[in-house]
Protein backbone atom coordinates (compact mmCIF):
# COMPACT_ATOMS: atom_id res chain seq x y z
CA UNK A 1 0.00 0.00 0.00
CA UNK A 2 1.29 3.73 -0.37
CA UNK A 3 2.66 5.35 2.19
CA UNK A 4 2.09 8.65 2.91
CA UNK A 5 3.65 10.56 5.99
CA UNK A 6 1.89 13.81 6.65
CA UNK A 7 3.75 16.23 8.92
CA UNK A 8 1.29 19.38 10.08
CA UNK A 9 0.76 20.84 13.57
CA UNK A 10 -2.63 21.78 12.84
CA UNK A 11 -4.47 18.64 14.50
CA UNK A 12 -7.67 19.27 12.60
CA UNK A 13 -6.43 19.88 8.94
CA UNK A 14 -4.22 16.45 9.85
CA UNK A 15 -7.29 14.54 10.86
CA UNK A 16 -9.17 16.04 7.91
CA UNK A 17 -6.23 14.70 5.52
CA UNK A 18 -5.37 11.73 7.04
CA UNK A 19 -9.41 11.14 6.42
CA UNK A 20 -9.53 11.98 3.05
CA UNK A 21 -6.00 10.26 1.59
CA UNK A 22 -7.10 7.26 3.72
CA UNK A 23 -10.16 7.23 1.90
CA UNK A 24 -8.47 7.27 -0.96
CA UNK A 25 -6.75 4.00 -0.80
CA UNK A 26 -3.71 5.15 0.95
CA UNK A 27 -1.74 3.80 4.25
CA UNK A 28 -1.42 8.13 6.49
CA UNK A 29 1.30 8.87 8.95
CA UNK A 30 1.38 11.81 10.81
CA UNK A 31 3.93 13.95 12.41
CA UNK A 32 3.06 16.89 14.89
CA UNK A 33 6.51 19.02 14.44
CA UNK A 34 9.47 19.00 12.43
CA UNK A 35 12.12 16.77 14.96
CA UNK A 36 9.07 14.02 14.57
CA UNK A 37 8.22 14.59 10.55
CA UNK A 38 11.73 14.19 10.01
CA UNK A 39 12.37 10.99 12.06
CA UNK A 40 9.07 9.17 10.98
CA UNK A 41 10.10 9.94 7.13
CA UNK A 42 13.18 7.58 7.84
CA UNK A 43 11.18 5.44 9.78
CA UNK A 44 8.38 4.62 7.04
CA UNK A 45 10.07 5.55 4.10
CA UNK A 46 7.38 7.05 2.72
CA UNK A 47 6.27 7.29 -0.94
CA UNK A 48 5.17 10.92 -0.66
CA UNK A 49 5.68 13.97 2.15
CA UNK A 50 2.80 16.41 2.54
CA UNK A 51 5.10 19.00 4.46
CA UNK A 52 3.52 22.10 6.17
CA UNK A 53 6.36 24.98 6.54
CA UNK A 54 5.07 26.88 9.44
CA UNK A 55 6.20 23.73 12.33
CA UNK A 56 7.93 24.07 15.85
CA UNK A 57 10.87 21.97 16.79
CA UNK A 58 12.19 22.43 13.01
CA UNK A 59 10.31 24.39 10.00
CA UNK A 60 9.75 22.73 6.90
CA UNK A 61 12.63 24.16 4.94
CA UNK A 62 15.30 22.86 7.71
CA UNK A 63 13.33 19.82 7.34
CA UNK A 64 13.61 19.19 3.63
CA UNK A 65 17.25 20.39 3.40
CA UNK A 66 17.72 17.40 5.87
CA UNK A 67 15.93 14.58 3.65
CA UNK A 68 17.80 16.05 0.92
CA UNK A 69 20.42 16.46 2.31
CA UNK A 70 20.60 12.71 3.54
CA UNK A 71 19.92 11.56 -0.22
CA UNK A 72 16.20 11.32 -0.25
CA UNK A 73 14.49 12.05 -3.19
CA UNK A 74 10.96 10.92 -1.63
CA UNK A 75 8.22 13.45 -3.27
CA UNK A 76 7.75 16.69 -1.36
CA UNK A 77 4.26 18.88 -1.43
CA UNK A 78 4.57 21.62 0.69
CA UNK A 79 1.95 22.88 2.02
CA UNK A 80 1.63 26.41 3.64
CA UNK A 81 -0.48 29.07 4.35
CA UNK A 82 2.50 31.64 2.80
CA UNK A 83 1.98 32.59 -0.18
CA UNK A 84 4.35 34.69 -1.48
CA UNK A 85 6.12 34.22 -4.12
CA UNK A 86 9.41 34.14 -2.59
CA UNK A 87 8.79 31.41 -0.32
CA UNK A 88 7.54 29.07 -3.78
CA UNK A 89 10.82 29.78 -4.89
CA UNK A 90 12.73 29.17 -1.89
CA UNK A 91 10.20 25.90 -1.55
CA UNK A 92 11.31 24.60 -5.03
CA UNK A 93 15.02 25.11 -4.85
CA UNK A 94 15.15 23.64 -1.78
CA UNK A 95 14.10 20.81 -3.13
CA UNK A 96 9.85 20.83 -3.06
CA UNK A 97 7.87 19.05 -5.94
CA UNK A 98 5.08 21.03 -5.60
CA UNK A 99 3.48 23.57 -3.57
CA UNK A 100 -0.44 24.23 -2.02
CA UNK A 101 -1.09 27.53 -0.37
CA UNK A 102 -3.46 27.19 2.34
CA UNK A 103 -6.92 27.27 2.00
CA UNK A 104 -6.89 24.63 -0.54
CA UNK A 105 -9.30 22.36 -2.21
CA UNK A 106 -9.20 19.08 -1.43
CA UNK A 107 -9.97 17.55 -4.85
CA UNK A 108 -7.16 20.04 -5.74
CA UNK A 109 -4.67 18.37 -3.36
CA UNK A 110 -5.68 14.70 -4.24
CA UNK A 111 -4.94 15.59 -7.70
CA UNK A 112 -1.33 16.93 -7.06
CA UNK A 113 -1.18 13.87 -5.14
CA UNK A 114 -2.32 11.57 -7.68
CA UNK A 115 -0.09 13.21 -9.72
CA UNK A 116 3.03 13.15 -7.78
CA UNK A 117 3.24 9.32 -7.09
CA UNK A 118 2.09 8.50 -10.87
CA UNK A 119 5.62 10.57 -11.91
CA UNK A 120 7.41 8.86 -8.76
CA UNK A 121 6.30 5.04 -9.74
CA UNK A 122 7.06 5.55 -13.52
CA UNK A 123 10.19 7.55 -13.51
CA UNK A 124 13.09 4.98 -12.79
CA UNK A 125 11.46 2.71 -15.91
CA UNK A 126 11.24 5.52 -18.35
CA UNK A 127 14.25 3.60 -20.28
CA UNK A 128 13.87 0.11 -20.19
CA UNK A 129 17.19 -0.43 -21.83
CA UNK A 130 19.22 1.89 -19.15
CA UNK A 131 21.40 3.60 -21.84
CA UNK A 132 23.55 6.09 -20.28
CA UNK A 133 23.47 9.61 -21.86
CA UNK A 134 25.97 11.76 -21.97
CA UNK A 135 25.80 15.30 -22.22
CA UNK A 136 29.03 17.00 -23.47
CA UNK A 137 32.20 15.64 -22.31
CA UNK A 138 31.94 15.15 -18.83
CA UNK A 139 28.16 14.82 -17.26
CA UNK A 140 26.66 10.96 -17.56
CA UNK A 141 22.77 11.09 -16.78
CA UNK A 142 21.68 7.32 -16.08
CA UNK A 143 17.95 7.35 -16.21
CA UNK A 144 17.30 4.25 -14.95
CA UNK A 145 18.74 4.65 -11.62
CA UNK A 146 18.11 8.73 -11.69
CA UNK A 147 22.01 9.45 -10.67
CA UNK A 148 24.44 12.45 -12.76
CA UNK A 149 27.76 12.39 -12.56
CA UNK A 150 29.89 15.29 -13.58
CA UNK A 151 33.85 14.62 -14.09
CA UNK A 152 33.21 11.20 -12.73
CA UNK A 153 31.87 12.49 -9.45
CA UNK A 154 28.10 12.40 -8.44
CA UNK A 155 25.86 15.56 -8.54
CA UNK A 156 23.20 15.69 -6.24
CA UNK A 157 19.50 16.60 -8.31
CA UNK A 158 16.59 17.40 -6.74
CA UNK A 159 13.48 15.30 -8.39
CA UNK A 160 12.19 18.08 -9.89
CA UNK A 161 16.07 19.19 -11.53
CA UNK A 162 16.44 15.68 -12.49
CA UNK A 163 12.91 15.54 -14.29
CA UNK A 164 13.53 18.92 -16.00
CA UNK A 165 17.01 17.58 -17.30
CA UNK A 166 15.63 14.49 -18.51
CA UNK A 167 12.79 16.45 -20.44
CA UNK A 168 15.29 18.03 -22.07
CA UNK A 169 17.74 15.16 -23.16
CA UNK A 170 14.87 12.99 -24.61
CA UNK A 171 14.27 15.77 -27.29
CA UNK A 172 17.55 15.32 -28.16
CA UNK A 173 18.77 18.53 -29.21
CA UNK A 174 15.04 19.67 -30.12
CA UNK A 175 13.26 23.11 -28.44
CA UNK A 176 11.21 22.98 -25.54
CA UNK A 177 9.04 25.97 -24.44
CA UNK A 178 8.52 26.98 -20.91
CA UNK A 179 5.11 25.96 -21.26
CA UNK A 180 5.93 22.37 -22.12
CA UNK A 181 8.07 21.74 -19.73
CA UNK A 182 5.83 23.08 -16.83
CA UNK A 183 2.73 20.39 -18.58
CA UNK A 184 5.64 17.41 -18.61
CA UNK A 185 7.55 17.79 -15.27
CA UNK A 186 4.76 19.89 -13.19
CA UNK A 187 1.79 18.14 -14.55
CA UNK A 188 -0.16 21.13 -15.02
CA UNK A 189 0.54 25.36 -16.29
CA UNK A 190 -2.24 27.32 -14.55
CA UNK A 191 -0.57 26.69 -10.87
CA UNK A 192 2.80 27.23 -11.47
CA UNK A 193 4.83 30.09 -12.19
CA UNK A 194 7.17 30.25 -15.80
CA UNK A 195 9.87 31.26 -13.18
CA UNK A 196 9.58 28.47 -11.90
CA UNK A 197 11.18 26.46 -15.16
CA UNK A 198 14.03 29.20 -15.27
CA UNK A 199 14.88 29.05 -11.46
CA UNK A 200 15.21 25.05 -12.78
CA UNK A 201 17.30 25.73 -15.62
CA UNK A 202 19.31 27.78 -13.63
CA UNK A 203 20.34 25.24 -10.37
CA UNK A 204 21.23 22.28 -13.38
CA UNK A 205 23.64 25.22 -15.32
CA UNK A 206 24.75 25.89 -11.45
CA UNK A 207 25.56 22.02 -10.83
CA UNK A 208 26.47 20.94 -14.29
CA UNK A 209 28.16 23.20 -16.80
CA UNK A 210 31.73 24.26 -16.33
CA UNK A 211 30.55 28.05 -16.39
CA UNK A 212 26.97 28.50 -15.26
CA UNK A 213 27.31 32.06 -16.93
CA UNK A 214 27.74 31.39 -20.37
CA UNK A 215 26.19 27.30 -20.64
CA UNK A 216 27.33 25.48 -23.43
CA UNK A 217 24.92 22.73 -23.04
CA UNK A 218 21.24 23.63 -21.21
CA UNK A 219 20.91 26.64 -23.88
CA UNK A 220 17.93 29.64 -24.23
CA UNK A 221 16.48 29.79 -27.07
CA UNK A 222 15.20 33.29 -26.76
CA UNK A 223 11.29 34.03 -26.49
CA UNK A 224 10.93 30.00 -26.98
CA UNK A 225 12.48 28.30 -23.54
CA UNK A 226 15.32 26.17 -23.51
CA UNK A 227 17.28 23.00 -25.41
CA UNK A 228 20.39 20.16 -24.69
CA UNK A 229 23.04 21.04 -26.87
CA UNK A 230 25.28 17.78 -26.23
Amino acid sequence: MTQILVVEDNPDLAFGLRTALEVEGYDVGVAEDGPTGLSEAGRLHPDLIILDLMLPGMDGYRVLRALRGHGSHVPVLILTARSEESDKVLGFTTGADDYVTKPFGLLELLARVKALLRRAALAPNGHPEAAVERIGAHVEVNVASRTVRRRGEAVSLTPKEFDLLYALIKRRGAVASRLDLLREVWDYSAAVMTRTVDMHIAELRRKLEDTPSTPRHILTVRKVGYRIEA
